[in-house]
């Protein structure tokens, strides 16, 4: 078993763990089912790779994040090490050829998406296979009392069947002690050691504001807080308005959203991260696998639907330990629109089968098909035609998945890939039947390496650029070359994809099982409750909040938050300054008025504590005090 650390050293460059990781590690290498509950930018994969790297065989990797999957391997390959990757994506012989690697080649990684593991073709290989570790990222979506439940991911306990004695670690940025619970149960772990680093932030300063105007208030925070910032919104047009509005006001921003293409997201992260863009507005399909060490502010303008969410997007402010401010701007609707939320995200019986009917006559699958069968879903589109609500279809959408008739996938990029299912005799013979395919043959056995052990990833422009042909040209000799059985080529993907697990029912005959539709409609209403007591929380420090929210019952207050710096201010409890400075304010209304008559109108408030808060909305420069001694607000 080689050295973790010199393993660390060699391929990361860093001296020492951070801190669990080496204790997480050590704890898997010593045979144990172990969960680590890490914040996000905690440095979680390092908790795996580097003991598969320690010991002989293959880890396997369970993400329901294809790009995070696809980001991890690009990473691992880039360091000399070999990884492979199985998605919801890749058809049948893609798969089949990276599997053979997996079990004849020499390599390390092999990462998976839940759904892959219950294929028939996995089942075949997997006993076969030589695990040294299984690693379930994201490991929070195995229980439906958390915030992003996957069916799939229930699977994972069969290959202990297979497997009994390949340990497993689970990895999630935030679980509740329900969660936690669950998910041990349902991964089977017997005697498990769990690791969870403390939720406290020391330099991440919580505040929540209640505002009529946000944009006014965004506009406040972001010329106070020098530096890169990310606003979080629930809709795409929100990100457009908002990023529009703060470059009017001199603030470089730029927007993100899904329904962008990849080209177009690639270019706005990689400016922000390069801080060509100092602020992104974004929904929350930005930010995962995003290590930008130096977010100075992150602000949401809309209600996350729970503290799950928050603090994992909030989370990616002052990841370089330096002081960082995550706000959450609200108003009174906001509240109320996320405590009636959960009849619009579990829509009823008869929605659902709408949305199914609909969504089946759109992509024109016949009745009795469709199964393991993937289509583009233009969601817009598709809502627009069949005259639905696109929040609602998403939801019903949703449930399905869930439910485990279909996955969606709203963020697919698929780059074109080729390989050969010919060996070389084949590949001779058909060269001398069809010469004028010939060409295109030589050009990609000689431009891509490994291309008939494996998919590879190609650019049919810069084929054509080489052969000087057009690019339709490479693509019809492509397709002419996979009816020949000579490849499989697979062209790009970059819409949104649906794929379908189950053949199609008609909608009066489909069901699902509502007693658990039920129980995750109250799991919803119960995060989203949380979520709403903490924006209204006025005396409790936030950073202490979302710890014993989270199971951290050892955290102590920041002193950073603007509860706790409220508190250290003037030593008066939130809703009695609320209250005294509403007061003052609203007899300041008629103008300017001596201290001393000020006081006499707030006779009957504390006169100590009504002179403290004057002092401190003085300082704020909320009032200001002139020669004479009158008192008058600030413009």
């Amino acid at each position: 078993m080689r050295n973790i650390h010199s393993i660390l050293q060699s391929y990361w460059g860093h001296s020492a763990f951070r801190p669990l990781q080496e204790d997480i590690i050590l704890s898997v290498l010593e045979g144990y089912d172990t969960l680590a509950i890490m914040p996000t930018g905690g440095g979680k994969s390092i908790c795996f790779q580097v003991p598969a790297l320690a010991m002989d065989g293959l880890c396997l990797v369970i993400s329901p994040l294809i790009a995070l999957m696809k980001d991890q391997v690009g990473n691992l390959k880039s360091k000399g090490i070999e990884a492979l990757i199985i998605h919801s994506g890749m058809r049948f012989m893609e798969v089949k050829k990276t599997l053979d690697n997996a079990l004849y080649g020499n390599f390390k990684f092999l990462y998976v998406s839940p759904e892959r593991l219950e294929s028939n073709l996995f089942a075949e290989y997997l006993p076969a296979l030589p695990l040294n570790l299984i690693a379930v990222d994201e490991a929070h979506c195995i229980s439906q009392w958390g915030y992003d439940f996957r069916p799939s991911y229930l699977k994972i306990a069969k290959i202990r069947e297979k497997k009994p004695g390949v340990p497993i670690l689970a990895l999630t940025a935030s679980a509740t002690k329900l969660v936690r619970d669950d998910l041990c149960e349902k991964l089977l772990f017997t005697d498990p050691k769990i690791f969870q680093r403390s939720y406290e932030r020391p330099n991440l300063s919580y505040s929540v504001f209640n505002v009529d105007v946000k944009v006014n208030k965004l506009l406040d925070i972001l010329k106070k807080i020098e530096g890169s910032g990310i606003v979080y919104c629930r809709s795409r047009r929100r990100t457009q308005e908002i990023a529009g509005l703060l470059n009017l006001h001199g603030i470089q921003a730029d927007f993100y959203h899904a329904g962008l293409s990849h080209e177009e997201r690639n270019e706005k992260q990689e400016a922000w991260i390069r801080n060509e863009v100092r602020v992104i507005v974004c929904t929350n399909a930005f930010g995962m696998g995003i290590d930008k060490p130096n977010v100075r502010a992150v602000v949401h303008v809309d209600l996350p639907e729970c503290l799950e969410n928050y603090y994992q997007e909030a989370g990616r402010a002052g990841r370089d330990g330096k002081k960082s401010w995550a706000v959450l701007l609200y108003n009174e609707k906001d509240l109320d629109d996320l405590g009636g939320l959960s009849s619009q995200r579990f829509p009823g019986m008869e929605t659902i089968r709408s949305v199914y009917q609909s969504l089946v006559n759109y992509l024109q699958l016949p009745s009795g098909s469709g199964e393991n069968l993937s289509f583009d879903l233009d969601l817009d589109d598709f809502t627009k035609k069949f005259r639905l609500d696109i929040n609602l279809a998403s939801n019903a959408i949703k449930v399905l998945e869930q439910e485990e008739k279909l996955s969606y996938d709203e963020q697919l990029f698929q780059p074109s890939t080729v390989m050969f299912t010919a060996g070389r005799e084949g590949l001779e013979r058909f060269e001398q039947e069809c010469p004028a395919l010939e060409p295109y043959i030589k050009v990609l056995l000689r431009s891509y390496a490994g291309i008939l052990d494996s998919p590879v990833i190609i650019r049919e422009k810069n084929l054509a650029w080489f052969m000087r042909k057009g690019v339709d040209d490479i693509k019809n000799a492509l397709r002419q070359l996979q009816m020949a059985k000579i490849l499989e080529y697979q062209p790009q993907k970059d819409k949104p994809q649906v794929r379908f697990r189950q053949n199609r029912v008609s909608a009066e005959n489909l069901t699902i099982n509502m007693v658990e539709y039920q129980k995750r409609k109250k799991a919803f209403e119960d995060r989203a409750a949380r979520m709403i007591g903490y924006t209204k929380e006025s005396t409790v420090c936030r950073s202490r909040y979302i710890a014993v929210y989270f199971n951290d019952q050892g955290a102590s207050d920041c002193g950073v938050c603007d509860n706790c710096i409220q508190k250290k201010k003037t030593g008066i409890r939130k809703p009695d300054f609320l209250n005294i400075s509403s007061r003052i304010f609203k007899t300041l209304e008629l103008g300017a008025i001596p201290v001393k008559d000020l006081l006499q109108n707030l006779d009957q408030l504390n006169a100590e504590q009504t002179m403290k808060i004057i002092d401190h909305l003085i300082a704020e420069r909320k009032l200001e005090l002139d020669d004479s001694g009158k008192i008058r607000k600030c413009d």
